[in-house]
Formats: C-alpha cells, sequence, structure tokens
C-alpha cells in the first residue's frame, strides 16, 4: 500500500502508480488551511459592537405599547378621532389651530394592533443594531429627528392636484387632509442609516457586516416600497421622508469607535437631552389641549370615508331636504333623520345644528303628507312649503358660517356645487 496517498501498489513495484510516489516514502502532511484575516476581524469587530447595550431601543418600544394602550383604552380604534386627542398628525390642525407637536407625538402613535406590532418588530430588529453601532445617544437624535422628518414629508404630501398624476402622485401624495400616526418613519430613517453605514464605512467593516449593511439593505427598503405602492392606506411620503433624512444623518455622522474624544460624547448627550425633551413637551402640549373642541371629532378625514359619519349625515339631510322641499317628495327623510341621530358631531355647536336639521327633515316629512285637494289645503301647503324653505335658507346660512370659522379643525371645507348636483362639503 502506498503511504503516501493509500492506492494498493504491487509486490514488484517500486512507485505508486497512482501518484508516483516511491513505495516507502513518508506520506505528505496534509495541507493546512489557515484562516483568512478577515475572518478573525469579523469575530473582533462583532465582540466589540454586539456587547454594547441598546436599553433606548427597549425604552421606545415600551413607550410605543405603553401610549398604545393609552389610546385603545380612549376608543381609538372604534373611533380613529381619538388619535386627534392624543397627537396625530392633521394639517389642518398644524395650519389652523399652530398646533406644531403635532409634528413629533405621532411617531409614538398607532391606530391599531396590527400596525403597533409591526412598527415595533422592526425597532426591535433593526434598533439595537444601530443604537450598538452609533451609541445610544445618536440613536436617540436619529430615532426623533427621522420621524419628525417622516411626519413633515406628511404634511407636505397633501397635495390634490399632485395626486392625481400618474403612479408616482398616487405613490408620494395625498389628495385629502388624512389623519396620520406610526414609527413606520423613524423606522425608514433607521434603514437609512444603516444602508449608508454599510457603503460609506465598507473599507473598514469585515465581510460579514458588509453583507448584512450598504447594499444589503436594498431588498428591505425596495419590498417595503411595493408594500407602500400597492396599499393605499400607508403613507409612503412619511416613509420616504424619514429613508432620506436617516441617510443624510449617516452621511455626516461616523459611528461610535473605541476611544471616541469625550467632546464629541458630550456633543451628542446634549442633542440626545433636546430630542428627548422636544418628545416630553410635545405630550404635554397633548395634554393641555386634551379637552379643546376637536375631542370628540368623529370623522377627520381618513383614507377610508367612514359611512355614518357626520360629514354625511349633513349632506344627506339636505339633499332630502330640499328635494322634500322643492318636489313634494319623502324619499330618503327617514333615513336621513335616521342617519343623524346615529353621528357623532365635533363640537357643541354643530350638535346644535345638527338637531335644528333634524326639525326641518320632520316638518319636511309632514309637510309631505299634507292633503293638496281643496283650495284651502293647497294654499296652507304652499304657505307651509314657502316657509320650510325660508327656515331652511335660514339653517343653510348658519351651517355654512360654523364650516368657514369652525370646519377647518376638523378638515371640513366649503365647495361650490356642480350645476344640477348637490356635492358633497
Amino acid at each position: 500500500m502506498c503511504r503516501n496517498c493509500g492506492a494498493l501498489v504491487g509486490a514488484g513495484e517500486q512507485n505508486c502508480s497512482l501518484c508516483g510516489a516511491p513505495k516507502d516514502a513518508v506520506p505528505a502532511a496534509a495541507p493546512q488551511v489557515l484562516p483568512e484575516g478577515h475572518d478573525h476581524e469579523t469575530m473582533r469587530f462583532a465582540r466589540a459592537i454586539l456587547t454594547r447595550p441598546y436599553i433606548f431601543t427597549i425604552i421606545f418600544i415600551v413607550a410605543n405599547i405603553f401610549v398604545f394602550f393609552l389610546t385603545m383604552q380612549a376608543g381609538a380604534e372604534q373611533n380613529p378621532a381619538v388619535l386627534v386627542r392624543y397627537g396625530a398628525k392633521l394639517n389642518s390642525l398644524i395650519d389652523g389651530q399652530n398646533e406644531w407637536w403635532r409634528f413629533v407625538t405621532p411617531i409614538f402613535l398607532h391606530g391599531n394592533v396590527a400596525h403597533l406590532l409591526m412598527n415595533m418588530y422592526g425597532l426591535w430588529i433593526i434598533g439595537p443594531y444601530v443604537e450598538r453601532l452609533y451609541g445610544s445617544a445618536k440613536f436617540v437624535f436619529f430615532w426623533v429627528v427621522t420621524g419628525i422628518a417622516g411626519v413633515a414629508a406628511s404634511y407636505l404630501s397633501v397635495q390634490p392636484q399632485l395626486h392625481s398624476r400618474g403612479a408616482l402622485g398616487r405613490f408620494l401624495f395625498k389628495a385629502d387632509d388624512a389623519i396620520s400616526v406610526g414609527a413606520s418613519g423613524a423606522l425608514f430613517g433607521l434603514i437609512g442609516v444603516l444602508f449608508v453605514f454599510g457603503i460609506k464605512f465598507r473599507h473598514e467593516l469585515p465581510e460579514g457586516f458588509k453583507r448584512a449593511f450598504g447594499v444589503g439593505m436594498l431588498p428591505t427598503i425596495l419590498l417595503n416600497i411595493f408594500i407602500g405602492y400597492m396599499i393605499p392606506v400607508i403613507d409612503n411620503a412619511a416613509h420616504m421622508g424619514g429613508l432620506v433624512m436617516g441617510a443624510l444623518l449617516a452621511l455626516v455622522v461616523g459611528y461610535k469607535r473605541p476611544g471616541e474624544s469625550a467632546g464629541v460624547a458630550v456633543f451628542w448627550h446634549v442633542l440626545q437631552v433636546l430630542a428627548l425633551a422636544t418628545v416630553v413637551v410635545g405630550f404635554v402640549m397633548v395634554a393641555r389641549h386634551f379637552n379643546q373642541n376637536y375631542t370628540r371629532v368623529a370623522n377627520v378625514p381618513q383614507h377610508s370615508q367612514n359611512e355614518g359619519d357626520y360629514v354625511k349625515a349633513f349632506n344627506d339631510g339636505i339633499k332630502a331636504l330640499a328635494t322634500a322641499a322643492t318636489k313634494g317628495e319623502a324619499g330618503g327623510l327617514e333615513e336621513a333623520i335616521k342617519e343623524l341621530e346615529a353621528a357623532t358631531f365635533p363640537d357643541q355647536r354643530s350638535g346644535e345644528l345638527r338637531d335644528e336639521l333634524k326639525t326641518l327633515l320632520t316638518r319636511a316629512r309632514d309637510y309631505t303628507q299634507m292633503p293638496s285637494t281643496g283650495r284651502k289645503q293647497q294654499q296652507a301647503r304652499m304657505r307651509e312649503q314657502q316657509k320650510l324653505l325660508a327656515d331652511f335658507e335660514e339653517w343653510d346660512k348658519k351651517f355654512n358660517e360654523w364650516v368657514k370659522n369652525e370646519g377647518g379643525k376638523y378638515g371640513i371645507y366649503l365647495s361650490e356645487p356642480p350645476p344640477q348636483e348637490t356635492q358633497e362639503k
């Protein structure tokens, strides 16, 4: 047997017919595979990074869950207007009431359990990497600033004239002023940070970290863009705003290396405190304005309209009343009365207008049932019609005045109806 390769060698042969080695040669030493330099470097880098704490990732997750339970106990799942009380983004309140804190507080609000779980799962997966790489101070600053950038992008995206301009317009812009909440803008900000981090520091990162970050984040980014395109209720502008801001921050901010100077650490701790203070002040302002008129909003415009909302109730009531008063037809009056009774109204004045409209609808129903066989009956019917129309005109003036003065708080505006039609306000 060949001592080099183990093949059988004939008794009269001096060399192995397979490997050519002398029959009595000492076996060659097995080649040694030396570990590549980057394996050792990856382990060293990973130990230095992954042993760092990520306490603020946990704090933000707990804070989001806590606020979510508060809003759910207040009935946000049944009435999304509760989110307005807690600081949801609504352009009409930012513009009309100067409620600037609505650029901050939506980062910690969520509309339902699925919304919360998706964002908190993403934070649990991505947050620790960013906090360990950049340190807790920079992480807090990144989270708050990119979250605000996402809300600001959502605020700017309410552009009805651009929404209708092709697929890109529908993707980025909104046709109406809708409630917007969620941590996804800040979450996309962290994704933007890791994307630029992997590219910016690719020459000094071990191979494993190069694959995970940088271009390794592209599938996640593209998948979420595709999902946002396919699902209309997703606020894509907030996602893109957070992503861009996170990328810009990562371009100018270095990650936390051992031996970072104390001056830099103090600087970032100051920014961390300012970011946290901004969040705290934002929710203090929410508490101070908690009982304003918008506390009982039932139909602040959203991505999907609630068929029992007060906007529809008002317009259906006006349409039914106009038909009854001008044509003597009772169709739609009973449904309009029931709709008004079921709707919830944002403030005391709108409730008073609702009651007055119900009274007019009841009178209109009685008017359509008045006999008109004799001359006196016809005259009585005509007098009631004229009085009903006059009272309806007076009510319409008061309603328009309320919309002009208070409607902007709730995203309600007057619009000119097209010819021969009644357009909803």
